[in-house]
């Protein structure tokens, strides 16, 4: 059964994952005292229901639109700690003082560190309820579609260089030829695979299945 701490970790792990910066970011469990100041508070509703807060130090680390407003510049971070949970849904995020989340005893309190080794935000997350899902609650969803993605690789790009493109320019990817594809539902990790050739299409032939702790 996977604990709550592994649930913690692993939204912690994908919020930072799809946090929008120039560099990689990584979440590391924090030995900070509580946060006091203003936060972006957002919970998730499903069979793990969860309360997240995060907040940035330096926005201006964040690529996109600076005129945006945090919660839209979040938002692909934030669903994708929120699909960490399963099944859920995921609520308005709003700006307040979270000091009374990050200093709670369940919380857990990453620090969000780019390759530099500069901490960009603190995110806290704390499980308010877990419960098992039951087969008929299963079979509730069974038919709901869900996004499946292959991604052979990824990198960074300042938005000079994506202005620079053009047909003909190669982009390196952070992987190696033969490496295996990441599998993701919703944007989470399931399964690793080989993109192979069916009928003249692509396909992925599944070489290994992630389980919920590894993820």
């Amino acid at each position: 059964m996977t604990s709550t701490t592994t649930h913690e970790a692993a939204a912690a792990a994908a919020f930072a994952d799809r946090l929008p910066t120039a560099s990689r970011t990584t979440a590391r469990p924090s030995a900070g005292s509580g946060e006091t100041g203003d936060a972006l508070m957002v919970s998730s509703v499903g069979d793990t229901s969860a309360a997240l807060a995060v907040v940035i130090l330096d926005e201006s680390a964040l690529l996109g639109d600076p005129s945006a407003s945090l919660a839209d510049r979040l938002r692909d971070a934030l669903d994708a700690a929120a699909a960490a949970f399963g099944p859920s849904v995921l609520g308005e995020p709003v700006l307040g003082d979270a000091s009374a989340l990050f200093s709670h005893p369940s919380a857990q309190v990453f620090d969000l560190v780019e390759e530099s080794g500069r901490t960009l935000g603190r995110l806290a997350v704390r499980i308010s309820q877990t419960r098992a899902a039951s087969p008929r609650r299963l079979q509730r969803i069974a038919g709901v579609e869900m996004d499946l993605t292959v991604e052979v690789g990824r990198t960074r790009m300042t938005v000079r260089d994506v202005l620079d493109l053009e047909p003909g320019r190669i982009i390196e990817l952070d992987r190696s030829a033969g490496a295996p594809a990441d599998v993701k539902l919703n944007g989470r990790l399931i399964a690793h695979g080989e993109i192979v050739v069916v009928d003249q299409d692509y396909a992925v032939r599944i070489t290994r299945i992630i389980e919920s702790a590894e993820a």
